[in-house]
Protein backbone atom coordinates (compact mmCIF):
# COMPACT_ATOMS: atom_id res chain seq x y z
CA UNK A 1 0.00 0.00 0.00
CA UNK A 2 1.53 3.49 -0.98
CA UNK A 3 -0.10 6.76 -0.71
CA UNK A 4 1.54 10.26 -0.53
CA UNK A 5 0.67 13.63 0.64
CA UNK A 6 2.16 17.42 -0.71
CA UNK A 7 4.35 19.62 2.02
CA UNK A 8 6.63 22.22 2.21
CA UNK A 9 9.88 23.50 3.42
CA UNK A 10 12.59 26.40 4.24
CA UNK A 11 15.56 26.73 3.18
CA UNK A 12 17.55 30.47 3.91
CA UNK A 13 14.56 32.87 2.96
CA UNK A 14 13.11 30.37 -0.27
CA UNK A 15 10.48 27.75 1.29
CA UNK A 16 10.71 24.35 -2.05
CA UNK A 17 7.77 22.26 -2.14
CA UNK A 18 8.11 18.49 -0.80
CA UNK A 19 6.49 15.03 -1.23
CA UNK A 20 6.01 13.14 1.92
CA UNK A 21 5.84 9.13 0.47
CA UNK A 22 4.13 6.41 2.69
CA UNK A 23 4.90 2.72 2.04
CA UNK A 24 3.55 0.19 3.81
CA UNK A 25 5.04 -3.69 2.99
CA UNK A 26 5.46 -6.97 4.32
CA UNK A 27 7.96 -7.60 7.08
CA UNK A 28 8.86 -7.30 10.71
CA UNK A 29 7.37 -3.68 12.33
CA UNK A 30 9.29 -1.26 11.47
CA UNK A 31 9.08 2.73 10.76
CA UNK A 32 11.90 4.02 8.58
CA UNK A 33 11.94 7.45 7.49
CA UNK A 34 14.11 8.50 4.75
CA UNK A 35 15.22 11.66 2.82
CA UNK A 36 17.99 13.42 4.54
CA UNK A 37 15.79 14.22 7.98
CA UNK A 38 17.02 15.68 10.92
CA UNK A 39 16.30 14.22 14.20
CA UNK A 40 13.08 16.63 14.85
CA UNK A 41 11.95 14.98 11.78
CA UNK A 42 13.39 11.43 12.60
CA UNK A 43 11.21 11.90 15.58
CA UNK A 44 8.15 12.20 13.98
CA UNK A 45 7.80 8.59 14.41
CA UNK A 46 6.98 8.38 17.84
CA UNK A 47 4.77 11.74 17.84
CA UNK A 48 3.08 10.36 14.91
CA UNK A 49 2.82 6.54 15.73
CA UNK A 50 1.31 7.75 19.20
CA UNK A 51 -1.09 10.22 18.03
CA UNK A 52 -2.55 7.71 15.67
CA UNK A 53 -3.49 5.51 18.58
CA UNK A 54 -4.14 7.89 20.83
CA UNK A 55 -6.81 9.55 18.02
CA UNK A 56 -8.57 5.88 17.93
CA UNK A 57 -7.00 5.56 14.26
CA UNK A 58 -5.50 2.45 13.63
CA UNK A 59 -1.90 1.88 13.55
CA UNK A 60 -0.25 -0.27 10.77
CA UNK A 61 1.60 -3.40 12.03
CA UNK A 62 3.82 -3.51 8.63
CA UNK A 63 6.94 -2.46 7.79
CA UNK A 64 6.61 1.37 7.06
CA UNK A 65 9.11 3.56 4.82
CA UNK A 66 8.45 7.29 4.65
CA UNK A 67 10.54 9.38 1.98
CA UNK A 68 10.63 12.59 2.58
CA UNK A 69 11.28 14.29 -1.42
CA UNK A 70 13.70 15.49 -2.29
CA UNK A 71 16.27 13.32 -0.86
CA UNK A 72 19.36 15.26 -1.91
CA UNK A 73 17.86 18.76 0.30
CA UNK A 74 17.98 18.19 4.35
CA UNK A 75 15.06 17.97 5.95
CA UNK A 76 14.65 19.95 9.57
CA UNK A 77 11.86 20.77 11.84
CA UNK A 78 8.83 19.11 13.27
CA UNK A 79 6.60 20.46 10.27
CA UNK A 80 6.33 17.27 8.58
CA UNK A 81 4.51 15.05 11.58
CA UNK A 82 1.03 16.25 9.92
CA UNK A 83 1.71 15.25 6.22
CA UNK A 84 3.28 11.66 7.17
CA UNK A 85 0.47 11.23 9.51
CA UNK A 86 -2.32 11.84 6.53
CA UNK A 87 0.16 9.91 3.69
CA UNK A 88 -0.17 7.03 6.46
CA UNK A 89 -3.90 7.41 6.79
CA UNK A 90 -4.11 7.31 2.92
CA UNK A 91 -2.26 4.26 2.71
CA UNK A 92 -4.34 2.47 4.99
CA UNK A 93 -7.19 3.79 3.79
CA UNK A 94 -8.95 4.97 6.80
CA UNK A 95 -9.40 8.15 5.14
CA UNK A 96 -11.99 8.94 2.32
CA UNK A 97 -10.96 11.88 -0.24
CA UNK A 98 -8.28 12.48 -2.17
CA UNK A 99 -5.25 14.42 -0.66
CA UNK A 100 -3.34 15.44 -4.00
CA UNK A 101 -5.45 19.00 -4.17
CA UNK A 102 -4.07 19.94 -0.54
CA UNK A 103 -0.56 20.44 0.96
CA UNK A 104 0.16 19.78 4.69
CA UNK A 105 2.13 21.84 7.30
CA UNK A 106 2.58 21.16 11.16
CA UNK A 107 3.56 19.72 14.31
CA UNK A 108 1.43 17.13 15.73
CA UNK A 109 1.55 16.14 19.92
CA UNK A 110 0.58 13.00 20.82
CA UNK A 111 -3.01 13.74 21.53
CA UNK A 112 -3.69 15.14 17.53
CA UNK A 113 -3.27 18.85 18.15
CA UNK A 114 -1.80 20.53 15.70
CA UNK A 115 1.15 23.17 17.25
CA UNK A 116 2.37 25.63 15.41
CA UNK A 117 5.67 26.35 13.22
CA UNK A 118 7.99 28.39 11.69
CA UNK A 119 7.98 30.04 8.26
CA UNK A 120 4.59 29.47 7.07
CA UNK A 121 4.22 32.69 5.26
CA UNK A 122 6.41 31.76 2.62
CA UNK A 123 5.93 28.39 2.47
CA UNK A 124 1.99 29.06 1.83
CA UNK A 125 3.64 31.57 -0.72
CA UNK A 126 5.24 28.85 -2.70
CA UNK A 127 2.33 26.82 -2.13
CA UNK A 128 0.27 29.35 -4.20
CA UNK A 129 3.03 30.07 -7.09
CA UNK A 130 3.05 26.20 -7.43
CA UNK A 131 -0.50 26.13 -7.99
CA UNK A 132 -1.17 23.89 -5.06
CA UNK A 133 -4.94 24.68 -4.39
CA UNK A 134 -5.42 24.10 -0.43
CA UNK A 135 -3.20 24.14 2.18
CA UNK A 136 -3.53 22.81 5.94
CA UNK A 137 -1.39 24.71 8.47
CA UNK A 138 -1.68 25.01 12.56
CA UNK A 139 -3.96 27.40 13.94
CA UNK A 140 -1.96 29.04 15.83
CA UNK A 141 -0.47 30.17 12.69
CA UNK A 142 -3.53 31.31 11.30
CA UNK A 143 -3.30 35.19 11.21
CA UNK A 144 0.20 35.18 9.37
CA UNK A 145 -1.13 33.00 6.55
CA UNK A 146 -4.52 34.63 6.68
CA UNK A 147 -2.09 37.59 4.67
CA UNK A 148 -2.00 35.43 1.48
CA UNK A 149 -4.86 35.36 -1.22
CA UNK A 150 -5.03 33.04 -4.38
CA UNK A 151 -5.22 30.36 -2.50
CA UNK A 152 -7.14 28.56 0.44
CA UNK A 153 -5.84 28.54 3.83
CA UNK A 154 -7.42 26.19 6.28
CA UNK A 155 -6.28 26.54 9.97
CA UNK A 156 -6.48 23.67 11.69
CA UNK A 157 -7.00 22.66 15.56
CA UNK A 158 -6.08 19.15 15.57
CA UNK A 159 -6.43 16.13 13.22
CA UNK A 160 -9.75 15.20 13.06
CA UNK A 161 -10.77 18.72 11.73
CA UNK A 162 -8.18 17.64 8.72
CA UNK A 163 -9.64 14.39 8.20
CA UNK A 164 -13.66 15.61 8.65
CA UNK A 165 -12.69 18.00 5.81
CA UNK A 166 -11.56 16.26 2.98
CA UNK A 167 -13.77 13.23 3.85
CA UNK A 168 -16.26 16.11 3.38
CA UNK A 169 -18.12 15.33 6.41
CA UNK A 170 -17.49 19.26 8.05
CA UNK A 171 -15.91 21.74 6.01
CA UNK A 172 -13.22 24.46 7.41
CA UNK A 173 -13.50 27.94 6.21
CA UNK A 174 -10.64 29.80 4.67
CA UNK A 175 -8.58 32.35 6.95
CA UNK A 176 -7.84 35.24 4.75
CA UNK A 177 -8.13 38.18 6.58
CA UNK A 178 -7.43 42.03 6.09
CA UNK A 179 -3.89 42.44 7.18
CA UNK A 180 -3.08 43.76 10.77
CA UNK A 181 -1.20 46.51 11.48
CA UNK A 182 1.88 46.66 13.81
CA UNK A 183 4.27 48.95 15.08
CA UNK A 184 7.27 47.84 15.45
CA UNK A 185 8.72 50.61 17.41
CA UNK A 186 6.89 52.71 20.17
CA UNK A 187 4.33 55.53 18.33
CA UNK A 188 5.15 57.31 21.37
CA UNK A 189 8.84 58.38 20.49
CA UNK A 190 8.90 61.64 19.22
CA UNK A 191 11.63 64.15 18.16
CA UNK A 192 10.32 66.84 19.91
CA UNK A 193 10.65 65.01 23.13
CA UNK A 194 14.39 66.10 22.09
CA UNK A 195 15.72 68.96 23.25
CA UNK A 196 18.50 70.83 21.88
CA UNK A 197 20.37 68.87 18.93
CA UNK A 198 19.27 70.60 16.37
CA UNK A 199 22.75 69.56 14.37
CA UNK A 200 21.78 65.76 15.13
CA UNK A 201 18.67 65.96 13.88
CA UNK A 202 18.98 67.34 10.95
CA UNK A 203 21.72 64.86 10.43
CA UNK A 204 19.05 62.00 11.14
CA UNK A 205 16.52 63.52 8.95
CA UNK A 206 19.29 63.08 5.51
CA UNK A 207 20.36 59.85 7.21
CA UNK A 208 16.37 58.93 7.19
CA UNK A 209 15.77 61.07 3.52
CA UNK A 210 18.77 58.88 1.56
CA UNK A 211 18.62 55.52 3.97
CA UNK A 212 22.31 56.46 5.01
CA UNK A 213 24.00 54.81 7.65
CA UNK A 214 25.27 57.18 10.07
CA UNK A 215 27.22 57.67 13.71
CA UNK A 216 27.26 59.62 16.92
CA UNK A 217 30.17 60.38 19.12
CA UNK A 218 29.38 62.32 21.80
CA UNK A 219 29.53 62.10 25.76
CA UNK A 220 27.41 60.33 28.04
CA UNK A 221 24.13 61.69 28.78
CA UNK A 222 24.06 64.05 25.39
CA UNK A 223 20.69 62.00 23.69
CA UNK A 224 22.81 59.93 21.38
CA UNK A 225 20.36 56.32 22.12
CA UNK A 226 16.94 59.07 22.80
CA UNK A 227 17.99 60.01 18.92
CA UNK A 228 18.43 56.93 17.40
CA UNK A 229 15.39 55.55 18.84
CA UNK A 230 13.59 58.24 17.51
CA UNK A 231 14.90 57.27 14.23
CA UNK A 232 11.76 54.91 13.08
CA UNK A 233 9.38 57.48 13.51
CA UNK A 234 10.72 60.13 10.34
CA UNK A 235 11.53 57.09 8.15
CA UNK A 236 9.14 56.99 5.04
CA UNK A 237 6.00 54.45 5.54
CA UNK A 238 7.15 50.84 3.93
CA UNK A 239 5.96 49.20 0.62
CA UNK A 240 3.87 46.34 0.48
CA UNK A 241 6.73 44.39 -0.93
CA UNK A 242 8.65 45.31 2.09
CA UNK A 243 6.08 44.64 4.33
CA UNK A 244 5.88 41.06 3.17
CA UNK A 245 9.54 40.61 2.52
CA UNK A 246 10.49 41.77 6.34
CA UNK A 247 7.42 39.89 7.52
CA UNK A 248 8.83 36.55 5.81
CA UNK A 249 12.23 36.84 7.80
CA UNK A 250 10.68 37.41 11.39
CA UNK A 251 8.42 34.53 10.05
CA UNK A 252 10.91 32.48 9.15
CA UNK A 253 12.95 33.25 12.68
CA UNK A 254 10.45 32.59 14.75
CA UNK A 255 10.51 36.31 15.80
CA UNK A 256 6.47 37.01 14.26
CA UNK A 257 4.40 38.42 17.62
CA UNK A 258 0.74 36.37 17.69
CA UNK A 259 -1.93 38.20 15.95
CA UNK A 260 0.01 39.73 13.61
CA UNK A 261 -0.01 39.27 9.65
CA UNK A 262 2.50 41.53 8.68
CA UNK A 263 5.22 44.01 9.93
CA UNK A 264 3.96 47.14 8.56
CA UNK A 265 6.45 49.81 10.28
CA UNK A 266 10.45 49.77 9.86
CA UNK A 267 11.95 47.54 12.35
CA UNK A 268 14.16 48.69 15.22
CA UNK A 269 16.72 46.18 16.09
CA UNK A 270 19.05 47.50 19.39
CA UNK A 271 21.20 44.38 20.06
CA UNK A 272 23.48 44.17 22.95
CA UNK A 273 27.13 44.41 22.75
CA UNK A 274 28.18 41.08 23.92
CA UNK A 275 26.28 40.07 21.17
CA UNK A 276 28.53 37.36 19.13
CA UNK A 277 29.47 37.76 15.43
CA UNK A 278 26.66 34.54 14.62
CA UNK A 279 24.02 36.38 16.96
CA UNK A 280 24.48 39.49 14.47
CA UNK A 281 25.26 37.58 11.03
CA UNK A 282 23.17 34.83 11.77
CA UNK A 283 24.06 31.09 11.45
CA UNK A 284 23.67 27.95 12.97
CA UNK A 285 23.59 24.05 11.26
CA UNK A 286 20.79 25.23 9.65
CA UNK A 287 21.43 29.08 9.40
CA UNK A 288 18.76 31.12 11.01
CA UNK A 289 18.64 35.22 10.33
CA UNK A 290 20.50 37.19 13.00
CA UNK A 291 20.02 40.44 14.23
CA UNK A 292 20.88 41.93 10.64
CA UNK A 293 18.46 40.59 8.83
CA UNK A 294 15.98 40.98 11.48
CA UNK A 295 16.39 45.07 10.55
CA UNK A 296 15.97 44.72 7.11
CA UNK A 297 13.80 47.61 5.91
CA UNK A 298 14.66 49.26 9.20
CA UNK A 299 17.31 50.24 11.49
CA UNK A 300 20.54 48.55 13.75
CA UNK A 301 21.02 50.49 15.88
CA UNK A 302 24.34 49.64 17.95
CA UNK A 303 24.96 51.56 21.19
CA UNK A 304 28.65 51.29 22.92
CA UNK A 305 29.57 50.62 19.12
CA UNK A 306 33.75 50.34 20.09
CA UNK A 307 32.10 47.31 23.29
CA UNK A 308 31.59 44.81 20.30
CA UNK A 309 32.78 42.31 19.68
CA UNK A 310 35.33 42.78 16.83
CA UNK A 311 34.94 39.68 15.17
CA UNK A 312 30.88 41.17 14.90
CA UNK A 313 31.90 44.57 13.63
CA UNK A 314 33.51 43.42 10.85
CA UNK A 315 30.96 41.21 9.75
CA UNK A 316 29.02 44.49 8.71
CA UNK A 317 31.41 45.25 6.17
CA UNK A 318 29.37 43.00 3.36
CA UNK A 319 25.85 43.86 4.57
CA UNK A 320 26.49 47.63 3.98
CA UNK A 321 27.72 47.04 0.98
CA UNK A 322 25.93 44.65 -0.77
CA UNK A 323 22.33 44.72 1.02
CA UNK A 324 22.52 41.45 1.88
CA UNK A 325 24.18 38.45 3.91
CA UNK A 326 25.67 35.32 3.10
CA UNK A 327 26.36 32.56 5.52
CA UNK A 328 28.02 29.49 4.29
CA UNK A 329 27.69 26.34 6.59
CA UNK A 330 28.05 22.58 6.04
CA UNK A 331 24.65 22.03 5.51
CA UNK A 332 24.72 24.97 2.65
CA UNK A 333 24.91 28.11 1.98
CA UNK A 334 21.87 30.49 2.01
CA UNK A 335 21.37 34.42 1.45
CA UNK A 336 19.65 37.11 3.97
CA UNK A 337 18.84 40.40 2.47
CA UNK A 338 19.83 43.22 4.59
CA UNK A 339 18.74 46.40 3.46
CA UNK A 340 19.42 48.33 6.46
CA UNK A 341 20.24 51.54 8.07
CA UNK A 342 22.99 51.01 10.41
CA UNK A 343 23.05 53.74 13.15
CA UNK A 344 26.06 53.11 16.03
CA UNK A 345 26.88 55.02 19.12
CA UNK A 346 29.93 55.78 20.86
CA UNK A 347 31.43 57.82 23.51
CA UNK A 348 34.93 60.21 21.92
CA UNK A 349 37.11 58.29 24.86
CA UNK A 350 37.18 55.64 27.72
CA UNK A 351 35.90 57.55 30.67
CA UNK A 352 33.48 59.64 27.91
CA UNK A 353 34.80 63.08 28.39
CA UNK A 354 37.13 64.11 25.69
CA UNK A 355 36.18 67.53 24.60
CA UNK A 356 33.60 68.27 26.99
CA UNK A 357 33.05 72.18 27.41
CA UNK A 358 33.10 71.29 31.92
CA UNK A 359 34.38 67.81 32.50
CA UNK A 360 38.03 67.19 31.59
CA UNK A 361 39.03 63.82 30.32
CA UNK A 362 41.25 61.43 32.43
CA UNK A 363 42.14 59.05 30.05
CA UNK A 364 45.64 58.59 28.92
CA UNK A 365 46.97 58.97 25.29
CA UNK A 366 47.23 55.14 25.00
CA UNK A 367 43.81 54.12 26.71
CA UNK A 368 41.96 56.88 23.88
CA UNK A 369 44.00 55.42 20.98
CA UNK A 370 43.11 51.64 22.04
CA UNK A 371 39.58 52.58 22.50
CA UNK A 372 39.22 54.24 19.12
CA UNK A 373 41.62 51.66 17.35
CA UNK A 374 38.25 49.54 18.09
CA UNK A 375 36.70 50.92 15.61
CA UNK A 376 38.26 49.87 12.26
CA UNK A 377 39.56 52.32 9.48
CA UNK A 378 37.42 49.92 6.41
CA UNK A 379 34.37 50.16 8.81
CA UNK A 380 33.99 54.01 9.63
CA UNK A 381 34.86 54.53 6.27
CA UNK A 382 31.42 52.69 5.17
CA UNK A 383 29.78 54.60 7.32
CA UNK A 384 28.19 57.69 5.82
CA UNK A 385 27.60 60.22 7.93
CA UNK A 386 29.39 61.33 11.14
CA UNK A 387 27.49 63.05 13.64
CA UNK A 388 29.09 65.13 16.73
CA UNK A 389 26.51 65.12 19.65
CA UNK A 390 27.63 67.97 22.40
CA UNK A 391 26.04 69.03 25.45
CA UNK A 392 22.63 70.69 26.22
CA UNK A 393 23.17 73.32 28.49
CA UNK A 394 20.48 74.24 30.90
CA UNK A 395 18.47 76.91 29.45
CA UNK A 396 18.03 74.74 26.21
CA UNK A 397 16.70 71.44 28.42
CA UNK A 398 14.68 73.93 30.79
CA UNK A 399 13.19 75.91 27.64
CA UNK A 400 9.32 75.84 27.58
CA UNK A 401 10.03 76.07 23.72
CA UNK A 402 8.17 73.62 21.55
CA UNK A 403 10.47 71.41 19.27
CA UNK A 404 10.05 70.14 15.85
CA UNK A 405 7.11 67.19 15.80
CA UNK A 406 8.53 63.76 14.26
CA UNK A 407 5.94 63.97 11.92
CA UNK A 408 7.17 67.27 10.43
CA UNK A 409 10.34 65.81 10.00
CA UNK A 410 8.54 62.60 8.41
CA UNK A 411 6.85 64.87 6.16
CA UNK A 412 10.13 65.86 4.42
CA UNK A 413 11.79 62.94 4.28
CA UNK A 414 8.54 61.67 2.43
CA UNK A 415 8.92 64.06 -0.43
CA UNK A 416 12.65 63.28 -0.87
CA UNK A 417 12.25 60.02 -0.95
CA UNK A 418 9.23 60.33 -3.54
CA UNK A 419 12.01 62.16 -5.32
CA UNK A 420 14.18 59.13 -5.45
CA UNK A 421 11.23 56.63 -5.90
CA UNK A 422 10.87 58.42 -9.34
CA UNK A 423 14.43 58.88 -10.32
CA UNK A 424 15.02 55.11 -9.32
CA UNK A 425 11.78 54.46 -11.11
CA UNK A 426 12.56 50.16 -12.99
CA UNK A 427 15.39 49.70 -10.82
CA UNK A 428 16.03 47.53 -7.75
CA UNK A 429 17.52 50.83 -5.95
CA UNK A 430 15.36 52.03 -3.58
CA UNK A 431 17.43 55.43 -2.11
CA UNK A 432 20.40 57.65 -2.79
CA UNK A 433 22.52 55.23 -0.75
CA UNK A 434 21.98 52.22 -2.50
CA UNK A 435 23.05 53.67 -5.85
CA UNK A 436 25.85 52.38 -7.59
CA UNK A 437 28.97 54.34 -8.55
CA UNK A 438 27.66 54.80 -12.21
CA UNK A 439 24.43 55.79 -10.93
CA UNK A 440 26.25 58.44 -8.36
CA UNK A 441 27.83 60.26 -11.36
CA UNK A 442 25.13 60.02 -13.79
CA UNK A 443 22.88 61.29 -10.87
CA UNK A 444 25.23 63.65 -9.12
CA UNK A 445 24.84 66.69 -10.80
CA UNK A 446 27.28 69.46 -9.67
CA UNK A 447 27.61 73.30 -10.18
CA UNK A 448 31.16 75.11 -10.91
CA UNK A 449 31.35 76.23 -7.73
CA UNK A 450 30.32 72.29 -6.18
CA UNK A 451 32.73 70.87 -8.00
CA UNK A 452 35.84 73.31 -6.91
CA UNK A 453 34.75 72.64 -3.70
CA UNK A 454 34.67 68.71 -3.70
CA UNK A 455 38.07 68.99 -5.50
CA UNK A 456 39.35 71.12 -2.44
CA UNK A 457 37.64 68.79 -0.15
CA UNK A 458 38.84 65.95 -1.18
CA UNK A 459 42.53 66.83 -1.59
CA UNK A 460 42.70 68.54 1.75
CA UNK A 461 40.87 66.20 3.45
CA UNK A 462 42.94 63.25 1.73
CA UNK A 463 39.55 61.64 0.96
CA UNK A 464 39.25 57.99 -0.19
CA UNK A 465 37.22 57.08 -3.13
CA UNK A 466 34.58 55.33 -1.35
CA UNK A 467 34.23 58.29 0.96
CA UNK A 468 34.29 60.53 -2.23
CA UNK A 469 31.31 58.48 -3.57
CA UNK A 470 29.44 58.82 -0.16
CA UNK A 471 29.94 62.86 -0.31
CA UNK A 472 28.38 62.88 -3.54
CA UNK A 473 25.31 60.34 -2.78
CA UNK A 474 24.83 62.76 1.34
CA UNK A 475 24.69 65.95 -0.78
CA UNK A 476 22.31 64.23 -3.04
CA UNK A 477 19.97 63.24 -0.61
CA UNK A 478 19.95 67.46 1.09
CA UNK A 479 19.57 68.63 -2.88
CA UNK A 480 16.44 65.81 -2.74
CA UNK A 481 15.45 67.52 1.03
CA UNK A 482 15.21 70.86 -0.62
CA UNK A 483 13.81 69.92 -3.90
CA UNK A 484 16.95 71.01 -6.09
CA UNK A 485 18.01 68.90 -9.32
CA UNK A 486 21.16 70.52 -8.99
CA UNK A 487 23.78 70.23 -6.55
CA UNK A 488 25.35 73.42 -5.07
CA UNK A 489 28.84 74.37 -3.17
CA UNK A 490 26.44 75.04 0.20
CA UNK A 491 25.24 71.13 -0.05
CA UNK A 492 28.69 69.78 -0.71
CA UNK A 493 30.13 71.72 1.91
CA UNK A 494 27.57 70.14 4.68
CA UNK A 495 27.86 66.57 3.23
CA UNK A 496 32.05 67.10 4.13
CA UNK A 497 30.83 68.37 7.27
CA UNK A 498 29.19 64.57 8.12
CA UNK A 499 32.63 63.12 6.71
CA UNK A 500 34.86 65.08 8.71
CA UNK A 501 34.58 63.81 12.20
CA UNK A 502 37.35 61.15 12.12
CA UNK A 503 39.44 63.42 11.29
CA UNK A 504 39.05 64.70 14.44
CA UNK A 505 38.91 61.81 16.75
CA UNK A 506 40.93 59.16 14.70
CA UNK A 507 44.30 61.09 13.21
CA UNK A 508 45.04 63.03 17.01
Amino acid sequence: MFAKAKSLGIYGMDAFSVVVEADLSKGLPRFDIVGLPDAAVKESRERVRASIKNCRFEYPVSRITVNIAPADIKKEGPLYDLPIFMALLAATGQIKGSLDDYAFVGELSLDGEIRPCTGILPMVLKAREQGVPAVFIPYANRTEAGAVNGIDVFAAKNIFEVVKHISGEERLEPCFTEAERLAVYDETLDFADVKGQADAKRALEIAAAGGHNCIMVGPPGTGKSMLAKRLPSILPKMTFEEELETTKIYSIAGELPDGVQLITSRPFRSPHHTISAQGLTGGGQFPRPGEISLAHNGVLFMDEFPEFDRRAKESLRQPLEDGKITIARSAGTVCYPSNIMVVAAMNPCPCGYLGHPSKECVCTEAAKRRYRDKVSGPILDRIDIHIEVEPVDYDRLSSAQKEESSAAIRERVERAREIQRRRFEGTDISCNAKMTPRMTRELCVLDEEAKALLKLSFEKLGLSARAYDKILRISRTIADLEGSELICSAHIAQAVQYRSLDRKYWTE
